[in-house]
């Protein structure tokens, strides 16, 4: 079967490039690519376009654009910022807080992935199984935070963990087979990692291409029971 269709919102990145290059040989015939600067991607089916996170107006365009060519089966949102040079840093204790850096990390982990669900969420296949994943992050879990640090990036991922618990229940209404659900892909080897890898035991560190494997191993296992869940990569339930 090559006739189901998925979006990546983030295909640029280190994650989202290996989700959309994994995606045409488990039966996607139409991969929508949604990055900030559009450039060709390889291979049939693959359909870039424009979207930035930080602006409605974009989202809402690429939405509409996508909605003429056909639900969608699988959505993916692999974005995020954890650092950035010469403003963003992950802050070590709470005098580091700078209320533009913060902003700018909510805009992009938080609220963006948010109006990314307002419009694309609809655009879900509505009569079979259609999945929505978020890309999130262990450190996003308030119960599982014994280290403290790392606040505007650890508040915003809380966050989307609970928006995606509220977009569940919404699909739900419109869709009981639909799965909307938060993932966290492991320590990956991509540039939002890289300044903070040499803690990571043996093992733990992720090529893009094994991450996006395990998470589309995990959205296929997922049903409508676990709608709204906080997952790690290897399927197991996260704490919110």
């Amino acid at each position: 079967m090559t006739d189901k269709s998925a979006c990546i919102i983030g295909a640029s990145g280190g994650i989202g490039s290996a989700l959309a290059a994994l995606l045409p040989a488990r039966g996607y015939g139409r991969i929508h690519a949604g990055m900030r600067s559009p450039r060709t991607v390889a291979g049939p089916g693959f359909r870039p376009f424009a979207i930035d996170l930080c602006d409605t107006a974009s989202i809402e365009t690429a939405a509409a654009d996508i909605a003429a060519a056909g639900p969608l089966d699988l959505l993916v949102v692999a974005t995020g910022v954890l650092h950035r040079e010469p403003d963003i840093r992950p802050e070590r204790s709470l005098k580091q807080i700078e209320r533009d850096a913060m902003e700018t990390v909510f805009s992009i982990n938080t609220i963006g992935p948010a109006l990314v669900a307002r419009y694309f969420l609809p655009l879900l296949a509505r009569d079979r199984r259609a999945v929505a994943v978020f890309l999130s992050a262990r450190v996003g879990s308030i119960a599982d935070n014994r280290l403290g640090g790392w606040h505007s990036y650890r508040a915003s991922k809380a966050a989307l963990n609970a928006l995606v618990r509220g977009f569940a229940i919404e699909a739900r209404a419109r869709n009981g087979q639909s799965v909307v659900a938060a993932l966290h892909p492991g320590t990956v080897d991509t540039g939002l990692s890289k300044p903070f890898q040499r803690g990571v035991r043996a093992g733990q560190l992720f090529t893009a291409s094994q991450s996006a494997r395990h998470l589309l191993d995990v959205a296929d296992r997922l049903g409508p029971d676990d709608s709204g869940g906080f997952f790690a990569w290897d399927g197991s339930v996260m704490p919110f």
